[in-house]
């Protein structure tokens, strides 16, 4: 306390100075408008610039999750839409309509949002991890879509982290999927080449179709559901043996700036899963039989 006192008797015209500026500062601009309005204008300026900063600054740290939610919403809305695009072509045809049992079918699906945090572009057999694992619900087997369409499929899966063969792996990768509105159906097949090109195979010969038209996929596998978007056919081909049509398709998916991803669980795979198991072991006793 001796020491405070001691202080403050040495240094006491500096406080002084302090106070009788400030006391002249507020009487010159509480007293004089022109002074009053320079110091109201520059305070408001400077609390705008703070504020623009402080707003900046929190859209910054909310732009992950900003774009969490908007994969997520684009793909409920491509599925929407492939949905009302297949009760619209059942409208005109004048079959029974079925709005319930369709939309009804979205809530098979429970997406996971996941983050790429690490992607492979430019070898024949890419792969890319994302930051959701078991702990999350993830498990091999599940499809991963963003929202301009197919990602790939689950690989391996940790704790907290998933490998993921996508689209772009030559040798693993194969999607079914098929010519939107006309039926015919293939495997998409990446080549190693070009990351934004890829093929389909098996088309038949007596399908119909031209270029520019839509390929998606057709919910045949427990993967992925009907109607998510693979790309737009560029060109056409014949295959090998000549008894197919092999089609040229530019991705939807642009894999070069792929960041937020859904992880697609399908509640009734289980069920499909054991089915399936369940009739190969039936053909299996019957055979020994």
């Amino acid at each position: 306390m001796r020491n405070l006192l001691e202080f403050l008797q040495r240094h006491h015209h500096w406080f002084l100075f302090v106070l009788f500026e400030a006391l002249s500062m507020v009487l010159l601009f509480q007293y004089n408008s022109y002074q009053g309005s320079v110091w109201f204008s520059t305070a408001n300026a400077i609390a705008g610039r703070v504020y623009e900063w402080d707003a900046a600054v929190e859209s910054f740290f909310n732009q992950a999750r900003v774009n969490e939610q908007l994969t997520t919403r684009n793909f409920y809305q491509e599925r929407q839409l492939a949905q009302l695009r297949r009760l619209y072509q059942e409208a005109t045809q004048k079959t029974d309509l079925k709005e319930l049992q369709e939309l009804e079918k979205l809530s098979q699906y429970k997406l996971i949002p996941a983050k790429v945090v690490a992607n492979e572009l430019h070898k024949n057999n890419n792969l890319l991890t994302i930051n959701r694992g078991t702990a999350d619900g993830v498990e091999p087997g599940m499809g991963v879509a963003c929202g301009q369409g197919v990602v790939g499929v689950t690989f391996l899966c940790g704790d907290h982290y998933t490998v993921v063969i996508p689209v772009l792996n030559s040798t693993s990768s194969r999607i079914s999927c098929t010519i939107r509105n006309r039926g015919y159906f293939g495997v998409l097949r990446w080549y190693g080449e070009d990351s934004g090109y890829a093929y389909v195979e098996d088309i038949p010969r007596h399908a119909r179709f031209k270029r520019g038209e839509w390929v998606e996929t057709n919910g045949y596998s427990s993967i992925f559901p009907a109607g998510v978007l693979v790309g737009k056919i560029v060109e056409v081909y014949n295959s090998r043996d000549g008894l197919s049509y092999k089609l040229k398709v530019r991705l939807s998916t642009d894999f070069g700036v792929l960041r937020d991803v859904v992880v697609i669980s399908d509640k009734s795979i289980a069920e499909r899963m054991r089915l399936m198991q369940a009739a190969k072991d039936s053909l299996k006793l019957n055979v020994h039989e």
